[in-house]
């Protein structure tokens, strides 16, 4: 049986960032091989994330990367707002955006099969888990192409809660494209223009206008004009071309970018844990609970 040393072990803790106790066990349960030791934890930091599967994983980071011609937006989530200052996971997230802008992947299971790092997405993601001891997921990703002709607008708010990619067609000026980018990011448009809505949305839409005019008491002669009103009103909201610029409200989006002579191809926007149902946590009572374990 080869000997455990403190070098070994501390070496070990350099690579993966676990715990020493842990280091020196895996070492001794692989005889000392370092990178059989590295696997092992590997494994085990496996059945600790399988553990973990039923958390909720609604906070987190954002990315958003440009390399020439390909830019990538992902959102990793963990469980707590405190692992988004880690410094693995601030790397992990960029690590793993531009991984996608570097290969093409189409789905979660392509990205993590990418190169990052030491070893590839997945793995990476392990070590995350292992180390920071939370369930930490890649929950999305986009990977956009341009043309030389084409401007990307990147812009990350409130170090990495929302990243926005914005495409801007006919145009080199990438102010432009990041003052945009940095509107998507407040206004929350949900597409670039009404005739991107589909007729079922605008079909839900009029029927929820309607039951709201008549419960108003609204003559009926009075209600259909209050729909359209009301609807044109929505589709201004959502659509990116209409909302009045926040930079300059006394013009659109759609005006502004005329005004450089491009129109917007298309957006992304990310905003950590959005859609994901958090759950209510009792932080006293989950203390408590450890302490009687």
């Amino acid at each position: 049986m080869a000997k455990v040393t403190a070098q070994l072990v501390k070496q070990l803790r350099d690579m993966t960032g676990v715990g020493m106790m842990d280091a020196k066990k895996a070492l001794v349960a692989v005889d000392g091989d370092m990178d059989a030791a590295v696997d092992h934890l590997r494994e085990t930091g496996g059945a600790k994330a399988a553990k973990k599967a039923d958390r909720i994983a609604a906070e987190g980071l954002a990315g958003v990367y440009v390399n020439g011609n390909i830019g990538s937006i992902t959102e990793i989530n963990s469980e707590t707002d405190f692992v988004s200052k880690n410094v693995q996971f601030q790397k992990l997230v960029k690590d793993v955006t531009e991984a996608v802008a570097a290969g093409n992947p189409e789905t979660v299971e392509d990205v993590k099969a990418l190169k990052a790092g030491d070893g590839t997405v997945a793995t990476e993601l392990l070590a995350a888990v292992t180390k920071i001891g939370e369930k930490i997921e890649l929950r999305r990703f986009s990977r956009v192409e341009k043309t030389d002709a084409d401007a990307f607008g990147a812009y990350i708010h409130m170090g990495g809660r929302i990243a926005v990619l914005v495409v801007l067609e006919g145009t080199n000026d990438e102010e432009a494209a990041r003052d945009v980018a940095m509107h998507i990011a407040a206004s929350n448009p949900k597409y670039v223009s009404s005739d991107q809505v589909s007729q079922e949305e605008i079909d839900h839409e009029t029927k929820v206008l309607t039951e709201q005019a008549l419960n108003e008491g609204k003559p009926a002669n009075i209600v259909e004009k209050m729909i359209t009103g009301r609807m044109n009103k929505y589709l201004a909201e959502i659509s990116l071309v209409d909302q009045p610029f926040v930079k300059d409200p006394d013009q659109t989006v759609g005006k502004y970018i005329e005004s450089k002579g491009a129109v917007i191809k298309s957006f992304v926007r990310f905003e950590v844990g959005e859609g994901i149902e958090k759950r209510e946590e009792n932080f006293a009572e989950e203390v408590m609970n450890q302490v009687k374990k």
